[in-house]
């Protein structure tokens, strides 16, 4: 198994983001803003269901890996560490699915 993280490519994107290579994809997704870089999340979120859905793991993963990269595009444009959503990943597991549902209800 590869030592590769998500962070690993956090730190590919952030850097490619802020390149400004006519010749960089990601650099391109930064520069075009929230609205271009959310609406490649948002389709490959449905390829990744739709993979899913067939039941294609080699599709899967793949969407699966658009998908990751798309997010952290996502982030990185809005200026939000991935840190930041693990920290609160981490908090959420410290009670049940089922209480932090709740709470979350009571917060809106």
């Amino acid at each position: 198994m590869s030592g590769f993280s998500l962070s690993d490519l956090e730190k590919i994107v952030t850097e490619r983001a802020r390149s400004g290579d006519a010749n960089s994809w990601t650099a391109k997704l930064y520069q075009g803003g929230m609205e271009r870089a959310a609406k490649k999340l948002g389709e490959e979120a449905v390829e990744t269901v739709i993979a899913a859905v067939k039941g294609d793991d080699r599709a899967l993963v793949s969407e699966s890996a658009d998908l990751l990269y798309h997010w952290l595009v996502v982030l990185a444009v809005a200026g939000v560490p991935m840190a930041e959503v693990m920290a609160e990943l981490e908090r959420r597991t410290a009670q049940s699915g089922v209480a932090e549902k709740a709470a979350r209800k009571n917060e809106g």
